[in-house]
């Protein structure tokens, strides 16, 4: 029998046993010998959850990944998964008339998130240029994160950092691995919220004025996510936002049909208001989860110029006056942000945990 078929034979007889004055008492539908059964697949840490019980419709979960929902009119799953790949599954039980019965046993799967060897496979750029000279980089070649030259955003911002976005950031939500940063965004229960993620800055530790900025990286997927590499003006906590200025190395808005495309973007105050400006470009094939890319600007006195490995998709001049924002000293920011404003919520198509893996940020002058 088909889904469809089986929903209308399942919601024919809630109406049919609602109405009938001789529909099963609450004593006849309890399913004391309810028995669930767990699946788990270890190489795409699928969870398949199948729980039958006397005198009820039978009915299957399943949790994509650890992280999709699927459920008819018989039955529900809840869960929450902490930061060790722990998923605790509370399967709860309807008798065929669509009354609540009881809640069952709570019921804890270890599955393996680790995220595994990394493929370095996709583009790359040099160590150096003719005429220019590296004057910072970050290679992640360390076990942690080099604190000397990043900072670490706590928590939830102002209005979900002025974009009502839903994550939690943390810094347990970023590690270094071979010699690569891993920005790591979870679905779990942290601090009143539902997923969490982490945010790094150079702020006050590493800023500059001017040149080509080189970051090679693997972009998460899936509705909902909403990786950025970018800047904002040092002089971001005297003025606000949008004075101090805003370039937009590198954005993705995760879901369906967008995860080819990537989006850079300069804002900045116009008399008061925030003004804008901003270019994308799309990938000839696959997406930018598939491997590695290079995202790069070239910043100078005149314009900025957005690249996407080595190939230029977008410019802005930057020398009228009302502009001057841009021509002051900028730091690094980068983050997975989950929702949001621009991307929407994720849904149940979304998989959890994603990454961002960075493998290194480089900075250029000329010299």
């Amino acid at each position: 029998m088909s889904y469809k078929k089986s929903f209308l034979f399942v919601l024919l007889s809630i109406i049919i046993f609602s109405c009938d004055d001789s529909s099963p008492t609450a004593s006849t539908e309890d399913p004391s010998n309810l028995m669930v059964e767990i699946n788990v697949s270890e190489e795409s840490r699928d969870i398949s959850v199948k729980a039958t019980a006397q005198n009820t419709v039978e009915y299957q979960f399943d949790l994509g990944d650890g992280s999709d929902i699927i459920t008819n009119t018989t039955g529900m799953v809840d869960y929450t998964y902490d930061d060790d790949g722990n998923y605790t599954v509370d399967v709860k039980a309807f008798g065929v008339s669509g009354r609540f019965l009881r809640e069952t046993k709570s019921i804890s799967i270890a599955l393996d998130t680790s995220l595994g060897p990394i493929d370095d496979t996709g583009y790359s750029t040099p160590t150096s240029y003719d005429g220019m000279t590296l004057i910072w980089n970050d290679e992640f070649d360390g076990s942690n994160l080099n604190e000397t030259y990043w900072n670490y955003e706590i928590g939830t911002g102002n209005g979900g950092w002025g974009n009502n976005e839903l994550q939690y950031y943390r810094e347990d939500n970023t590690s270094l691995t071979e010699g690569y940063l891993v920005i790591e965004a979870r679905r779990e229960n942290f601090s009143n919220n539902q997923y969490t993620s982490s945010r790094l800055t150079t702020e006050n530790k590493f800023e500059f004025q001017y040149g080509r900025i080189d970051i090679r990286a693997i972009l998460p997927k899936g509705q909902g996510m909403w990786p950025a590499l970018w800047m904002l003006g040092a002089n971001f906590r005297q003025v606000g936002w949008p004075s101090c200025g805003e370039i937009d190395i590198m954005e993705m808005i995760g879901g369906e049909n967008n995860e080819d495309v990537v989006h850079g973007t300069a804002h900045w105050d116009n008399n008061g208001t925030k003004a804008d400006f901003g270019g994308s470009t799309r990938l000839s094939s696959g997406i930018f989860n598939d491997e590695f890319h290079v995202f790069t600007i070239m910043w100078d006195q005149n314009q900025i110029r957005w690249f996407l490995d080595d190939r230029q998709y977008h410019s802005m001049s930057i020398t009228p006056a009302e502009l001057s924002e841009f021509r002051n000293e900028f730091f690094l920011i980068f983050n997975v942000a989950v929702g949001g404003n621009w991307p929407g919520s994720p849904n149940s198509s979304t998989v959890f945990p994603q990454r961002m893996i960075v493998d290194y940020v480089r900075v250029f002058q000329d010299i």
